[in-house]
């Protein structure tokens, strides 16, 4: 032994031996037994690193090579099972420190511009020291490493997040490890002086660069997804944990109130010498300032840093008397942005936008960290501090204003939080606000639209309280009447600001909008109109002010009889001198003769546009007002006794107006109409005004209510043909050429039930084809980004499609039917375009009454028709019937002769667009002659045309089912027997499968493709539909079924020939929809005779006869594919269900013959051997389907018919079987819980026959099966599934009914079944990838378990095991999905003991407070307010999860009286737990409302007792608390229990 020993470790340290012999020696001594050295293990590592250490402090002098396979070695030692056992066994095995140095110099190396190769394997090593307690002792000890190595991993980090290439997992799990072990060895540190040091040295600079690359960082698909997902938020979190608690510890407060207060560094001075100071923001400030990072990152990094380090300060250090400690800090970290430079005189032009944009962001979150944290207070401001902060905020709005940045949104954002803080910081500066802000901001962009409405909302809602309107409006008058910025102004109001504008105006007092109102019209009077003519910018103006004035008008509060007088007459006082002043010198200016080339000119089109917009303002106002005000006098009260009999009965719009003839009205009306802006519109709401004043007058005048609709239809004919519309915001002032076609036809389709009655069937096939045209485009523009609050001509049509009035309008649904069966026709090809015998073509032919039924009884009967013609012609049928039978006809006739029409693949994509269209429409609610129509439009598609060689399978198969599925929603309508009117119902079904048998032989290839069996599914679904309905009807039952039935076996038998001929064989596809036929045929017909009463004799006697002859073809059809079936290869899907529909119809026809008493008499039937090879091959087939749903399902439903007859079950096999093969299916590698839950009902159903029908014994077999599978053994032999297995029959079990003995012995096994559970999630939960897949099924076991076993489970400690799996269950660190699944999981286990077992859970109390209390917690923690709140998806988990602790609170209260003596207790963990974290405010709400129920158990000892015992801080929280509750909750309950009886 001693030779071995001196020879090797003589080899080791010997020069002469070579590199490859010694690394040879040191792996072989490592691993082998034989070598015994004393302390081997540290004599090798020591040998190891001291030979690196050598080489890198240039002692040695070693190859690349040979230096990476040191690195390798070093990493297996590190790495190796044996060095770990022993650790464990006690031994004591250590680094040396200079390794440390070496690894910290190798990463320094790898952040160079040639870095070396093999970085990997130093960082695998570093992994594995911080790892292992007894070797990270060298980073521990030495803290100057640990935060050297920090720094360096950092960096390196950096350099992988600003390179292009793809993000690895490596640098980042080691960094995270390192940042854990500082962060532990941080909060050791007792100097706090010493931890500044090393923070702000080494740290700060890397981890705010690290931070801002993993906010900003593109990430792609090629990056690696755990660091995406999961180590950038860890990271960026251990970043800020680090900073705050190395930046800002409550020791260094004292040295910052000495920096930033130097007032009180003076009077310090007087009462004795200053200590030394650490002037902790100047570091800080230096730090930010030096140059750490590239230059055109730098600006961006101190941005995104300085709104961080101030929201750690004040989670820090922010309390009431803290404040100007706070402010002053604030204007410190100002001082570092870019944008502190502008108060100095810097040039503007030296930011680029993106520079602008991080320092606004920046600029924003400081401002909303003030503001959250009450930093400013107003009055303390003022008398106690003269006003330092209100200074500051002066000067930032300033700064702001002066430098506008309209196309940024945190410009608008900034200034809005200004204004929340005090409105006086931006009062001065108004005018200059309302300009750059509001009137001439140009802002395009959504992104940037929505916060500019918000400051301007602010605007509006400061204001309004401040009943100040009028001065904001004074200066918006004035900024209007600048000269404009621009030569095209925005309007005023957007849709969003009226709305805002209108929640203001209704709060307001009528007399100061009215003081507004006269502002405005005396402005436009005086100043406006008599510059207007010629002039584009008086034009302009004229338009805002004009828009201001009708927003005011429309959404201020209307008058009424409680209106106080003086109101009213100053309201009669402005219309009329609207009406006199502005609108009157309008119509004269505007009907004044003008050369064609003058009538384009910018000013007169918006002066019409101005004077249309008033004349309808004030005429829908006085309407208004002259109903809802009888004590108003309309101005237009005084000429109507000028006005004709005529003029008042057809309500002439010049009638409203004094001194406008009806002449001058019809040039402004010419004129108007010749600009597709605002004054075009206006005339068609003027219009429309009229017909609706006309409508209520005693009696209307029809022919002027149909000039009315007529003139709006036609006022846009031009403009919706041109196709060129963009969308529009909803605000009548941005009615413009290409917005105008989409306001027009909002208005058409918002006002169609007061213009439909009154328009011409020709109009009403117009707004068809337009409805039509519109929604085809619709779909080839439904990507359209940024429009989402926007109207589109398509919106608005597919909002008609979706709306339940189309239905109503019975002849717009008609004239739409007939547009889309014409738009089909255009689709064809040309030769059968021009066919007129085909089915479409005579569809669409012209002169065909097809709005006849709705138009008859709408028509005046002829007192003097003669009697004997008015029978006659209702006997006869009428032209629109003659015209469906005739192309009925034709549709069968075209299958029988096999002439289809070929389609290309763009002509059979226009089809199928055409059909979602269709689709759109409510076709169960069509009139008989439309729902034939449609039913013979989609039946001739089907039979008569076929798709060209070239065209695309899958697309042909869309089309198909796309048509069968809208054959099938025709058949639910109210009117589908109209179809039997013009066809024979054997007729359609030969028709529909003299098509599909041999259409389908072209998808022989695609028959795995799930598109082929959604196909088979819908004609399958017609299938059972029409002959259910044939069968109802009751009318030539058994000769449609019969022709049917023949016509299904000619097919077979013609197939059975061509083969018998040597011809092809049966065609496959072709085969599984013959199969398909024979299976709907004979199901419809089994069920139906199931349902059938037996004193309807002859009914199942008429039925009976049919069912044989069909079961018989499809047991022959079933026993041909399967005998071509290669017994090695799996079964064909489509076969499962008609083998199950084929046992189910002899076990029903069994019954009819009354064979269920003689069960022996039914089994010698021949079809037995047929089910048993099935059965046993689905047993076979069933272990290995994976995760292939439609095969699992289908075979499921086989085994669930053929396992309720016992007796069926091949040579000596049981339900034991059965249950062995659902074991090895559900422990498959492809099946997951997802799976599972697909078939869950399935399962069940199988379970419960082969349960109800199995014998004791066999049970006890199956419950041992299910006790092997709960095993440990499994888990450590890494068979997860088949614990999976074992858990899901466990539950599955818990789904069916049992009784007597089975009963019995489940519920005597349900003990070791809980323990087994309790037992697995114990080891489940040691493996992250286990918790979705075993741990999660378990708690819905056990919560199944515990409900099912009310009354059952009288032994406590069996329940309380549950609470040992809730305690070991893990919620921390879980994907969202995950984290969902096992709170929920958690919560139903709890509830089910809530419920079913309360004296368990009293003597429990601790465990139920402790399961509970780790759901709260989890909560709190997930449902904490962020920077980055993360997805939408992410947080409605969080908000369901919140929602479920504020249920389990709100039950407690309710139902468990015993529990009130924890309700202190309770409350005190609550608070203890909230006052570490700041909740975002939807997941606070949830809880705060659970935690009041508690609050309500609460007696005034408890509030005593939780003010005395809880901690200062804890105790803050639970006042604000306990106020809020008796402020919100406890007032409210008072007042509720007041009025319950």
């Amino acid at each position: 032994m001693a030779a071995i020993y001196s020879g090797i470790y003589l080899k080791l340290k010997s020069g002469r031996t070579p590199w490859e012999d010694k690394l040879k020696l040191a792996r072989f001594a490592w691993i082998s037994h034989q070598c015994v050295l004393p302390n081997k293990e540290q004599v090798l590592l020591d040998w190891v690193s001291h030979t690196l250490v050598s080489y890198h402090n240039k002692k040695l002098e070693l190859e690349d090579e040979v230096v990476e396979k040191l690195w390798a070695y070093l990493d297996n030692i590190i790495h190796s099972r044996r060095l770990q056992n022993l650790l464990k066994s006690g031994k004591t095995i250590s680094l040396s420190f200079s390794i440390a140095q070496v690894i910290n110099e190798m990463l320094s190396e790898a952040c160079s511009p040639k870095p070396w190769q093999n970085i990997g394997t130093v960082l695998s090593c570093s992994s594995g020291i911080l790892s292992t307690p007894s070797l990270s002792i060298i980073y521990t000890a030495k803290c100057e490493l640990l935060v050297d190595l920090l720094s360096k991993l950092s960096k390196l980090a950096c350099q992988q997040l600003a390179s292009d290439d793809a993000v690895g997992p490596q640098v980042f799990s080691v960094l995270q490890l390192t940042l854990a072990q500082y962060l532990l060895i941080q909060r050791q540190q007792t100097n706090p002086n010493r931890v500044f040091g090393q923070v702000t040295s080494h740290l700060l600079q890397p981890c705010l660069l690290l931070r801002h690359l993993l906010t900003m960082r593109s990430w792609t698909q090629a990056d690696d997804n755990h660091v995406r997902q999961h180590l950038s938020r860890e990271i960026r979190n251990q970043v800020e944990t680090l900073l705050r608690a190395g930046l800002f510890q409550p020791e260094l407060f004292s040295s910052y109130k000495e920096e930033l207060l130097p007032e009180r560094e003076l009077q310090e001075k007087k009462k004795g010498a200053l200590k030394s100071l650490l002037l902790p923001v100047n570091t800080v400030q230096t730090k930010l300032s030096s140059d750490f990072c590239e230059p055109a990152l730098h600006g961006a990094v101190v941005a995104a840093s300085v709104s961080l380090l101030y929201k750690l300060f004040l989670d820090s250090y922010c309390k009431a008397e803290n404040h100007l400690v706070c402010f002053h800090m604030l204007g410190k970290l100002f001082g570092c942005l870019r944008l502190s430079g502008l108060q100095q005189g810097m040039r503007e032009d030296t930011l680029s936008l993106a520079d602008w944009s991080s320092e606004l962001l920046a600029l924003e979150q400081l401002l909303n960290l003030v503001l959250s944290n009450d930093i400013y207070n107003v009055a303390s401001d003022r008398i106690r501090h003269k006003e330092i902060q209100f200074g500051f905020y002066r000067r930032l709005a300033q700064m702001l204003l002066s430098h506008s940045q309209a196309s940024i949104p945190a410009w608008f954002r900034c200034l809005k939080l200004l204004m929340s803080l005090n409105h006086l910081i931006v009062e001065p500066d108004l005018d200059d606000l309302v300009a750059s802000a509001w009137i001439d901001a140009e802002v395009f962009e959504l992104r940037t639209k929505k916060p500019q409405e918000a400051l301007i909302s602010t605007l509006f809602q400061t204001y309004s309280k401040l009943r100040q309107f009028p001065r904001l409006f004074e200066e918006v008058l004035t900024v209007i009447c600048q000269p404009a910025a621009e030569e095209l102004r925005r309007p005023v109001f957007s849709a969003g600001l009226t709305v805002k504008l209108r929640e203001c105006l209704l709060e307001l007092p009528p007399n100061q909008i009215l003081d507004i109102l006269c502002l405005f019209v005396e402005k436009c009077q005086t100043l406006i109109i008599p510059a207007v003519e010629g002039s584009g910018d008086m034009a302009l103006k004229l338009m805002s002010v004009s828009l201001v004035v009708h927003a005011f008008l429309f959404n201020m509060r209307s008058l009424d009889d409680v209106t106080p007088s003086p109101v009213v007459l100053r309201t009669q006082s402005l219309l009329a001198n609207m009406q006199k002043g502005i609108i009157q010198p309008l119509m004269e200016l505007l009907q004044a003769p003008r050369r064609k080339e003058e009538k384009s000119d910018l000013w007169l089109r918006k002066a019409s546009d101005s004077a249309l917009l008033l004349v309808y303002t004030w005429i829908e106002i006085d309407t208004l007002f002259g109903f809802s005000c009888s004590k108003y006098v309309s101005p237009a009260a005084e000429i109507a006794g000028a006005v004709t009999t005529s003029a008042a009965r057809h309500r002439s719009i010049s009638a409203f107006l004094s001194g406008v003839e009806e002449q001058c009205w019809e040039r402004v009306m010419e004129l108007a109409n010749s600009f597709a802006s605002t004054s075009k519109y206006c005339l068609e709401l003027l219009t429309l005004q009229n017909m609706k004043m006309i409508l209520m007058q005693t009696e209307a005048d029809p022919q002027a209510l149909q000039q009315a609709a007529a003139f709006i239809l036609e006022s846009g004919r031009s403009n919706m043909s041109q196709r060129e519309s963009e969308p529009w915001d909803g605000d009548i002032g941005a009615i413009s050429d290409p917005t105008y076609p989409t306001a027009h036809w909002h208005l058409v389709i918002s006002n169609l039930t007061i213009l439909l009655p009154y328009i011409s069937l020709k109009d009403v096939e117009y707004i068809a084809n337009v409805l039509l045209e519109t929604l085809v485009l619709a779909k080839t523009q439904e990507a359209a980004a940024d429009q989402e609050p926007f109207i589109s001509i398509g919106k608005i049509s597919l909002g008609l499609m979706h709306s339940s009035f189309l239905p109503e309008m019975k002849v717009l649904h008609c004239a739409f039917l007939t547009s889309l069966i014409h738009q089909f026709t255009r689709v064809l090809p040309s030769a059968a375009r021009d066919a007129v015998d085909l089915p479409l073509q005579q569809l669409t032919a012209g002169g065909i009454p097809w709005h006849e039924e709705i138009l008859a009884p709408c028509r005046p009967i002829d007192p003097l028709e003669a009697p004997s013609e008015d029978k006659l012609l209702k006997n006869e049928p009428s032209l629109s019937w003659k015209t469906l039978e005739k192309v009925a006809k034709c549709v069968v006739l075209l299958a029988k002769n096999g002439c289809p029409v070929i389609l290309e693949e763009s002509q059979l994509e226009s089809c199928l667009g055409l059909l979602e269209i269709a689709s759109l429409l409510k076709l169960d609610s069509l009139l008989p002659s439309d729902c034939t129509r449609c039913f013979l439009v989609l039946l001739s598609l089907l039979a008569n045309t076929r798709p060209s060689a070239s065209c695309s399978k899958l697309l042909l198969l869309k089309f198909s089912s796309t048509c069968f599925h809208l054959l099938r929603c025709l058949q639910a309508g109210r009117n589908a027997n109209s179809v039997f009117k013009v066809f024979h119902a054997s007729d359609v079904l030969e028709t529909v499968m003299s098509s599909q048998l041999p259409a389908s032989e072209v998808f022989t290839d695609v028959l795995t493709v799930p598109v082929w069996s959604e196909y088979l599914q819908e004609v399958e679904a017609f299938l059972e539909n029409f002959l259910q309905m044939i069968i109802e009807r009751r009318q030539s039952v058994r000769l449609n079924l019969e022709k049917f039935l023949s016509f299904l076996m000619s097919y077979k038998a013609d197939v059975g020939e061509a083969k018998s001929k040597g011809g092809r064989n049966c065609n496959p596809a072709a085969e599984q929809v013959l199969l398909m036929a024979f299976t709907t045929l004979c199901h419809v017909v089994t069920l139906y005779l199931q349902q059938l009463p037996e004193k309807k004799q002859q009914s199942v006697e008429v039925l009976s006869a049919l069912l044989e002859p069909v079961v018989l073809q499809m047991a022959g059809t079933v026993e041909h594919g399967l005998q071509r079936n290669n017994p090695n290869q799996p079964l064909p899907v489509a076969f499962i269900p008609s083998v199950t529909t084929l046992l189910k119809a002899d076990l029903s026809h069994a019954v009819k013959k009354g064979w269920q008493t003689e069960c022996s008499r039914f089994l010698e039937q021949p079809r037995i051997k047929l089910y048993q090879q099935f059965y046993s091959q689905i047993l076979r087939e069933l272990p290995c389907a994976g995760g292939d749903l439609q095969f699992l399902q289908s075979a499921l439903q086989f085994l669930t018919v053929f396992c309720s007859v016992p007796k069926l079950y091949p040579g000596k096999e049981t339900a034991i079987t059965v249950v062995f093969a659902m074991r090895k299916l559900l422990a498959g590698p492809a099946v997951t819980t997802q799976v599972i839950q697909s078939m869950e009902v399935e399962l069940t159903e199988v379970l419960v026959q082969l349960l109800g029908n199995c014998s004791a014994e066999e049970f006890y077999a199956i419950m041992r099966l299910v006790l092997q599978g709960l095993e440990m053994k499994n888990v450590w032999q890494q068979k997860a599934k088949e614990v999976l297995s074992a858990v899901t029959l466990t539950k599955l079990l818990l789904s069916c009914p049992l009784s007597g003995d089975k009963e019995k012995a489940f519920w005597f096994a349900s003990p070791q079944i809980i323990t087994a559970l309790a037992m697995q999630t114990k080891e489940a939960c040691q493996d992250q990838s286990l918790i979705s897949t075993i741990a999660v099924p378990i708690l819905e076991t056990v919560a199944a378990l515990l409900r099912q076993g009310e009354g059952v489970l009288l032994n406590p400690h069996h329940v309380s095991l549950a609470f040992s799996i809730l305690l070991t269950v893990p919620l921390d660190r879980l994907k969202t999905e995950d984290y969902q699944s096992v709170f929920v999981g958690v919560h139903e286990v709890l509830f089910s003991i809530v419920q079913c077992h309360p004296k368990v859970l009293l003597k429990a109390a601790p465990s139920f407070l402790n399961s509970f209390h780790r759901l709260v917690v989890s909560v709190m923690h997930e449902g904490r307010q962020k920077g980055d709140r993360g997805n939408t998806d992410e947080f409605e988990v969080i908000l369901k999860c919140a929602h479920l602790v504020e249920r389990m609170y709100t039950h407690i209260a309710a139902e468990m009286e015993d529990f009130t003596v924890f309700s202190a207790f309770i409350v005190a963990q609550y608070v203890t737990e909230l006052q570490k974290v700041t909740l975002h405010p939807a997941v606070k709400r949830h809880l705060t409302e659970g935690i009041y129920h508690i609050l309500d158990l609460c007696i005034e000892r408890d509030i005593k007792f939780l003010n005395m015992s809880l901690p200062a801080g804890v105790r803050e929280v639970f006042k604000d608390l306990y106020d809020d509750y008796n402020h919100y909750h406890k007032a409210k309950k008072q007042g509720e229990e007041k009025y319950t009886a």
